[in-house]
């Protein structure tokens, strides 16, 4: 009888109008967040803004940034894959007593950048932004490379930074003879930074940020036919551009770290996983048993930056348990590969 009651009395929609309704809203939130998340252009194809600040430190007459230890700082944050080339070079060339480190989290509900405690008297990456350039309305995004001696932003491109990072610092450096970017190489480094930008770095973004079905499509078809090509080109060599590392696998490595932790699934990019091609497993694996690389390889903060934070993405925001990253000490084999 009282089943009977409720019945009548809790009218209800069908359930087909129901969902119709829940997807048209849920639709046009979503977009709405990701036009604030992901800037698009007409094709729904993710842009990404390029960084503003672009002076470099240098021992050149006259730039008022010259290379000092403890002078520079940089700010990082330990998921973003970005930031993450700046602590991996920093690492291969011994830096670390050189030019400190300081974490920043991000914030799903201030849609930013925050410190875990206070710092230049500040409590988010925007308000030090505002200190380096009263009146900034960009994006505050990281790296930042921070010149402590004037309170300002040095550079806040990573591609940029990781090339001061080699070269501006050597005097100071404890692994000085390492050159990232050697003259001779420049060219077939800077061709593979090129396309690796554009369909690796940048195209798991593509991928996972794309808002119609031609973006993605088509941002996913680069993506694994450049890991097949940077597959067959290590097949003979056992990193980019021959028998050492460059910034050309460093830029690469970031990117790579995260493919089947967080682009695979959560970023739709899941044709293959890189532990499946014959030699980006073991190229990964190479990469990161480097001395000093794994230790700015941070899993924890890598998995809940991105399964916790990108809200239009992972709504519940459930951040997996796995997986297991012992793998990645296994042995690699890259020294049998020959140029």
């Amino acid at each position: 009888m009282t089943n009977t009651k409720i019945k009548k009395k809790g009218k209800s929609l069908p359930p087909k109008l129901i969902i119709g309704l829940g997807k048209f809203v849920w639709t046009t939130l979503w977009h709405i967040m990701m036009s604030q998340l992901a800037p698009r252009n007409k094709s729904g194809e993710y842009i990404r803004p390029d960084s503003q600040f672009r002076s470099v430190v240098s021992q050149a007459e006259g730039n008022i940034y010259q290379p000092a230890a403890g002078r520079y700082k940089l700010y990082v944050g330990l998921g973003c894959p970005w930031a993450h080339r700046t602590l991996v070079v920093r690492a291969l060339k011994g830096l670390e007593d050189v030019i400190s480190v300081t974490t920043v989290e991000p914030s799903a509900e201030s849609g930013g950048w925050v410190f875990t405690s206070e710092d230049e008297g500040f409590q988010t990456l925007a308000q030090l932004y505002q200190l380096a350039q009263p009146g900034y309305t960009g994006r505050c995004t990281v790296p930042v490379l921070w010149d402590k001696q004037t309170k300002t932003i040095v550079n806040n491109e990573s591609a940029e930074i990781i090339v001061i990072l080699n070269s501006e610092f050597n005097q100071l450096a404890t692994n000085p003879t390492l050159n990232l970017y050697p003259a001779e190489l420049k060219e077939k480094i800077d061709w593979w930074n090129q396309k690796i930008y554009t369909n690796v770095n940048n195209g798991v973004y593509r991928c996972g940020f794309a808002q119609t079905q031609a973006a993605y499509n088509q941002a996913c078809d680069q993506l694994f036919d450049t890991l097949d090509e940077i597959d067959a080109a290590l097949n003979t060599s056992r990193y980019l551009c021959g028998n050492n590392v460059t910034l050309a696998d460093v830029r690469l490595f970031t990117t790579l770290f995260r493919f089947d932790i967080v682009y695979y699934g959560l970023f739709k990019c899941n044709r293959h996983r890189i532990q499946d091609y014959p030699n980006l497993g073991g190229y990964l694996r190479d990469l990161y048993q480097l001395p000093g690389v794994a230790g700015t390889c941070d899993l924890e903060s890598v998995k809940q930056d991105y399964y916790g934070n990108l809200f239009p993405l992972n709504p519940g925001g459930i951040v997996p348990t796995g997986p297991d990253m012992a793998f990645m000490l296994k042995p690699h084999e890259r020294f049998s590969k020959i140029t």
